[in-house]
C-alpha cells in the first residue's frame, strides 16, 4: 500500500486527489511482468501502460488485448423478486431480461441525473449480478441497501474476493476459447454465462469498453492470475487505462464523473435507447424524464472531430459565433483515425451533424465539426 495524498494525471487529462491508501488488484503482482506504468485510479493503483498506449490501443483494434479490471465493483444480489424490486431504480425494462441475459442502464436521482451507470446481469428473478464503477461502489452500494432494504435483499460486494479481466478485440474468442469448457460463439451480445475455466467455476460475460467483440471473465485470484499469463503466452497484449480511455472515447462510451454525472440525463447523454418510458412502470426520476421528453432538452452531448492537430481536453469550453455554448467532457487524439476527436455538451440547438463550432485551446479558438457518433464501429 502507498501512504499520502497523490495528484496524478488520469487518462483523461485532468489531476485529481487520490485516497491516502490505494487498492491493489491480485494481478498486481503480474504488472512488473510486463514492465507496467502504474497509476492512482478511483482508490486503486492501476496500470497506466504497458508497451505504449498506441500499441496497446492498435492491439484491441486488430487482434487481442487484455485488460485488468478488478477495480470495478462487483456486487451479487440475491432475495425474493429482486429484479423486479431492482426495476424501480433504473429506466431501462428489466422484465425482458431472461437468465443468461444482460442490460446496461442508469441509476437515476429524482432529478433525473445519472447516481452511475452499470451492467445488470440476470441470473433469474431471485439473483442478480452487478457491476459498477469503481469511484461509486461505496455509494452505489450504500443507496442500493436503502432503496431495496437490508431484510429483502442480500447484497454479497465481490469486489476484492475477485479477478475482472477483459479480453477484447477480434481474436478474443478464438484465444479465450480454449480455456473454457463452453462454446463461447454461443453467448449473444450482452449475454453471459458459467464455464469451468482451469478447473474452477467462472463468469463470462461478452461485454466490453472499447467498441470491439470481446469478454469480460470474473475468476478467483488463482485462477485470474493464471489465465492473465496464458492470455500473454498466447499472444495478447496487456493493456492499461491509457488505451481504455482512448478505445471507448472512439466508440463514444461514456465515462461517469465525466460525460455522465448527477447533473447529466440520459436523454441529454444520448442514452435514450435505455430508457423505456412506455414499457417501464414508476421509476426514480421518471417525472424529470418525461418532462425533458414533452419540453425539448436544452443541451446535448455530441460528437466533435478536430480540424488541425489541436487536442479538446475535458473542461474546454466550446464556442458559437463569441458566445460559449458548450464544454469537452472527453477529448484525445484518435490513434485509429488519425484526428483529434472529442464529446461536448453544447445547446440543443446546435448539436446537429454538420455544424461547426470553436473549442477553445490555450486561449485560442480552433474549428471542430459535429460528427455523427460514434466515431469508430466495427466491422
Amino acid at each position: 500500500m502507498k501512504a499520502g495524498v497523490i495528484f496524478v494525471t488520469v487518462p483523461n487529462g485532468s489531476t485529481s486527489p487520490q485516497p491516502s491508501f490505494l487498492a491493489r488488484s491480485p494481478l498486481f503482482p503480474l504488472y512488473g511482468e510486463s514492465s507496467a506504468k502504474t497509476t492512482a485510479f478511483s482508490g486503486w493503483e492501476m496500470p497506466l501502460q504497458f508497451q505504449g498506449i498506441r500499441r496497446e490501443h492498435e492491439a484491441v483494434r486488430t487482434g487481442i488485448g487484455v485488460f485488468d479490471i478488478s477495480h470495478m465493483g462487483k456486487f451479487l444480489l440475491q432475495g425474493d423478486d429482486i429484479l423486479e424490486n431492482l426495476q424501480g431504480l433504473v429506466p431501462s425494462d428489466l422484465h425482458r431480461l431472461e437468465p443468461g441475459q444482460a442490460q446496461y442502464t442508469v441509476f437515476l436521482n429524482p432529478s433525473g441525473g445519472i447516481i452511475d451507470d452499470l451492467i445488470v446481469y440476470s441470473q433469474g428473478k431471485n439473483r442478480v449480478f452487478l457491476i459498477v464503477n469503481a469511484a461509486t461502489r461505496e455509494r452505489d452500494k450504500s443507496w442500493l441497501l436503502q432503496q431495496l432494504g437490508n431484510d429483502k435483499v442480500d447484497l454479497q460486494d465481490l469486489t476484492q474476493s475477485n479477478v475482472l479481466v477483459a479480453v477484447q478485440g477480434p481474436r478474443a474468442e478464438g484465444v479465450l476459447q480454449t480455456f473454457v469448457d463452453t462454446d463461447l460463439s454461443q453467448i449473444p451480445f450482452f449475454g453471459h454465462s458459467e464455464p469451468t475455466l482451469f478447473g474452477t467455476s467462472a463468469f463470462v460475460a461478452r461485454t466490453g469498453y472499447t467498441g470491439e467483440d470481446g469478454f469480460e471473465v470474473m475468476v478467483d485470484p488463482e485462477a485470474g492470475r493464471r489465465l492473465w499469463r496464458e492470455l500473454l503466452k498466447a499472444g495478447a497484449t496487456p493493456c492499461g487505462l491509457g488505451a481504455r480511455d482512448t478505445l471507448r472515447l472512439e466508440a463514444c462510451l461514456s465515462l461517469y464523473g465525466q460525460d455522465i454525472d448527477t447533473h447529466t440525463t440520459p436523454l441529454e447523454a444520448g442514452l435514450k435507447w435505455l430508457v423505456h418510458l412506455e414499457s417501464q412502470g414508476d421509476f426514480i426520476g421518471r417525472s424529470a424524464l418525461e418532462r425533458q421528453r414533452d419540453e425539448g432538452l436544452t443541451q446535448r452531448l455530441v460528437a466533435l472531430k478536430m480540424e488541425g492537430r489541436h487536442i479538446a481536453r475535458h473542461g474546454y469550453s466550446v464556442h458559437h459565433n463569441g458566445e460559449v455554448v458548450g464544454r469537452v467532457t472527453s477529448g484525445a487524439p484518435s490513434p485509429t483515425l488519425g484526428y483529434p476527436i472529442a464529446l461536448a455538451y453544447v445547446r440543443a440547438e446546435l448539436a446537429k451533424v454538420g455544424r461547426t463550432l470553436e473549442v477553445e485551446v490555450r486561449g485560442k479558438l480552433y474549428p471542430a465539426q459535429v460528427v455523427k457518433k460514434p466515431f469508430y464501429r466495427r466491422r
